[in-house]
């Protein structure tokens, strides 16, 4: 567990599976030292095996920051190459458990969404920000290269505006962040919440094993060849019928359509 100075991780679960994990560090922008990294970590793996987890949702504490990035000051404490590998060795660490969460993993940003903050979120199958956010990779103005997941950044806004944000360290707001297609949504501050609802509605009316199946596949999607990557969506649609889910969501969906239609013909 991390000390108060160092901040917490704040992992609450309702009724409907939905997981709330909260980097709870606001007097310090929620910026990511080892311990809460560390602390990260063993939260969200913990989210893997439990099969009833329909979506999670990852937040910073406070109204202003995401996560502001990495821990500067234990940065600066540093001594050498191989603590500097441990240390982002722990950011990858905590960006792959969001990744290889079998559930849908929605990043709600607000605030400062900076550095190990931006490469978390990139990790998260998608974003939902308040018109607040912010966003940068500022990483070179402190004298180090941004690694680990911002290589994922590429595949969402291309390599021209990767290089802009990386090489200058500059700030982009929401609505450049999501012209670039680094957000899906941009919300009012007051409304984030309900966008962030409406997004948990609909992966809530989808079959949850199909959800986890897609969720696999699109991973899988990432690195196949392209005539593998058909292959294996068809492995995954045949696995689907192991499960009564499509015939039971199938018989929902044609019950609903032919009793819509009885009540217009009425």
């Amino acid at each position: 567990m991390s000390t108060a100075t160092e901040g917490r991780i704040d992992v609450r679960r309702d009724d409907r599976g939905v997981v709330t994990v909260t980097i709870d560090n606001p007097t310090r922008l929620n910026a990511l030292g080892s311990a809460l990294l560390a602390e990260f970590v063993r939260a969200v793996q913990a989210l893997h095996a439990d099969d009833d987890v329909r979506a999670v949702i990852v937040t910073g504490g406070g109204e202003h920051a995401f996560v502001g990035g990495a821990d500067i000051r234990e940065m600066a404490r540093i001594d050498g190459p191989d603590a500097a590998r441990a240390f982002i060795t722990g950011v990858h660490r905590a960006c792959d458990a969001v990744r290889h969460c079998p559930a849908p993993v929605i990043a709600r940003v607000q605030g400062y969404c900076f550095g190990a903050g931006l490469e978390l979120a990139a990790a998260c199958d998608f974003r939902i920000a308040s018109d607040q956010a912010e966003f940068a990779m500022p990483e070179v103005r402190l004298g180090i290269p941004s690694v680990v997941e911002a290589a994922l950044l590429p595949s969402l806004i291309g390599w021209g505006r990767t290089r802009r944000l990386l090489l200058t360290g500059e700030t982009i707001d929401a609505e450049c962040a999501l012209a670039w297609g680094l957000v899906e949504e941009v919300t009012a501050a007051d409304e984030i919440d309900d966008a962030v609802e409406a997004a948990l509605a609909d992966i809530l009316a989808c079959g949850p094993a199909a959800v986890r199946s897609q969720k696999a596949l699109i991973a899988a999607w990432e690195t196949l060849p392209l005539v593998r990557a058909i292959d294996a969506g068809i492995d995954a649609f045949a696995a689907a019928y192991r499960t009564d889910e499509p015939k039971r969501m199938m018989a929902e969906f044609l019950a609903h359509q032919a009793a819509r239609k009885a009540a217009a013909e009425r």
